[in-house]
């Protein structure tokens, strides 16, 4: 009795592992499609939740030291005495620069570049490493006052927590794509509380496309990580701002110049910092130092250059800045933050950007209000700054627009905003031919971002979505009797097996051959054929995982000069493909990619 309920026990085990194992296989090939908008929705929710709790670790093991280490607040680096402004930035440098020493270098490559070029050129694969070393590295930073942002960890942050679970979860690479774009969203909406930026920055600059089947998931994926970080956080406002509004219509052709200014500066920062990456062929151990030295310097005589500088900008929103104060902070703050990201500091650089475009603005609203007292407030044309600061360096003016709105909840801001950005957005674009700064410096590294039309169309397509099930296998040498039994489940390819490798050949061929020779030979009922020796075409194949999207489908078959690919399931735990121990599930050749991207 025992013997039958256990055996009973054991049958329903396995029964349920298969059924689970069939839904689970029907999950991933509905995510390959390009119409999995409800699969991959349900996935962005998690994604949202791993993403915003990662998000929330990062900023309180931030924020948990500043709270008692710094005076009053936690961005009041200016309270600490004199000589740690300078030894702080060199202290912190000195401990990221011990770790980097001793990393592999393959995780060196952190922050919102090395995100777009995972994305676009490695199908988003990340790795675990990397983002340990940008968690950690960017708390290092961050609490050490280094003259950096924390949206770009938040960034790395989350692209990589959405790529290491799809890799888990074994998703289809096309599928990877949106999922990373969802991380990103869910991070920078947990990190700033700005969701709709988070939606609109992930677009612009991550995707760099727009689609239903990729806007939806990511809008939910950042609602999640809005809400985990006001669950946390509660209702947080980085930015103290008071109702304001253009004065009068005049001051549009102030925008003008304001938008030009921005744009000067922003190419600025720009070529400083490409200039500095200049130096990334030495060693980054090195680099992070020196980035920490003339850091401390700087900060030395400026120490409002330290750390976020929320807390500054909030004072040029209430007009508490000189204007001799605002216009050393510009160039300090540029030539700090492009000398620490430029040589690899592993921080971001749009919280910097908000810092300078707010001291443009304050600069321009000082002057403003000091000859025309009747012209809009101050404070107005500081958020005009940020705005423009922001779009410009990025190249993305929706999400700055976006940001600007959801960090001051000041709608009048709208329409003045969008005129200075679209000005510093043309300034640095047709007058310094600059594209944004995270695709100038992978072009100054040799890293290019092939996103043609073509290749996102094919790069949002898994294999599995389009290929070929008709299939069997064979032998190449089978009698009349065995083909014919083989040809009557009606496959259309038959993958024959040789003592060297595999062939591909049409099941018609072979049944338009078998015919012929069977009204020319009727005597012979069961003769032994060859395949590989009829005159019919014959395909030379090679393997490709289930996961890979087309665009990887059409790589492979163009590097390994072969006509077509079978799939293989990536149930073999082997990276390495063999059709002896690989189970094969479906066919991919020139014609399935070309009849895809036609349709």
């Amino acid at each position: 009795m025992e013997k039958r309920i256990f055996s009973l026990h054991k049958s329903l085990q396995k029964t349920l592992k298969k059924s689970s194992q069939k839904s689970i296989n029907q999950f991933r090939h509905r995510l390959s499609g390009i119409d999995a908008l409800p699969q991959l929705t349900l996935v962005s929710i998690v994604i949202g939740l791993f993403a915003g709790s990662l998000i929330i670790l990062f900023r309180l093991a931030i924020y948990v030291p500043l709270q008692y280490f710094l005076p009053k607040h936690t961005e009041n680096f200016e309270g600490l005495p004199s000589y740690l402004h300078f030894l702080l930035p060199i202290i912190g440098a000195a401990i990221i620069a011990l770790c980097f020493y001793y990393i592999p270098q393959r995780f060196h490559n952190v922050s919102v570049g090395n995100v777009l070029e995972r994305l676009h050129n490695h199908q988003g694969r990340m790795s675990l490493g990397s983002l340990l070393v940008q968690f950690f590295g960017g708390i290092a930073c961050l609490i050490s006052g280094q003259s950096i942002g924390r949206e770009g960890p938040a960034v790395h942050l989350g692209a990589s927590t959405a790529s290491i679970l799809g890799q888990w979860l074994k998703l289809p690479n096309n599928s990877l794509r949106t999922l990373i774009g969802c991380g990103v969203a869910a991070a920078i909406a947990a990190s700033f509380n700005t969701p709709i930026a988070g939606v609109i920055f992930t677009m612009e600059v991550v995707m760099m496309s727009y689609s239903i089947v990729g806007f939806i998931p990511i809008v939910m994926s950042a609602a999640c990580g809005a809400l985990m970080t006001r669950f946390v956080f509660g209702e947080e406002f980085l930015l103290s701002v008071t109702d304001v509004h253009l004065e009068s219509l005049w001051e549009l052709m102030v925008m003008i110049a304001v938008g030009f200014t921005v744009g000067v500066f922003a190419t600025l920062y720009m070529r400083l910092q490409l200039y500095f990456n200049r130096f990334s062929h030495h060693p980054i151990s090195l680099r992070i130092m020196l980035a920490g030295i003339v850091t401390g310097c700087i900060a030395f005589f400026i120490p409002e250059i330290l750390g976020l500088g929320y807390d500054t900008v909030n004072l040029a929103l209430e007009g508490q800045l000189a204007l001799n104060t605002v216009a050393l902070l510009i160039f300090a703050k540029i030539l700090a933050t492009s000398f620490s990201v430029g040589m690899g500091l592993p921080g971001g650089l749009i919280g910097p950007q908000l810092f300078i475009g707010a001291c443009i603005g304050a600069l321009i609203g000082i002057l403003m209000n000091t000859f025309f007292p009747e012209s809009s407030d101050s404070s107005f044309y500081v958020l005009l700054g940020m705005a423009a600061m922001m779009g410009a360096v990025i190249n993305a003016p929706l999400a700055a627009l976006m940001a600007v709105l959801e960090l001051t909840y000041n709608p009048s801001i709208i329409f003045p905003s969008m005129l200075v950005i679209v000005i510093a957005c043309l300034t640095t674009r047709q007058l310094y031919k600059c594209e944004g700064i995270f695709v100038e410096v992978l072009a100054a590294n040799d890293h290019s971002l092939d996103a043609n039309p073509s290749q996102q169309a094919l790069s949002n397509v898994g294999v599995r979505s389009v290929m070929q099930t008709a299939f069997a296998e064979c032998q190449s040498k089978l009698s009349t009797n065995a083909v014919s039994t083989l040809l009557q489940n009606n496959p259309l390819w038959l993958i024959v097996h040789t003592e060297e490798h595999a062939l591909l050949l049409r099941a018609a061929d072979l049944a338009s051959y078998i015919n012929k020779i069977a009204n020319e030979n009727s005597d012979n009922e069961d003769a032994l054929i060859d395949l590989l020796e009829i005159p019919r075409e014959r395909l030379s194949l090679s393997a490709i995982n289930e996961r890979a999207t087309l665009y990887e489908a059409k790589q492979q078959l163009t590097k390994q000069r072969v006509d077509a690919l079978y799939v293989a399931s990536s149930s073999n735990p082997s990276n390495t493909h063999s059709l002896a121990t690989d189970e094969v599930i479906g066919i991919v050749t020139h014609a399935t990619i070309d009849n895809h991207y036609k349709l």
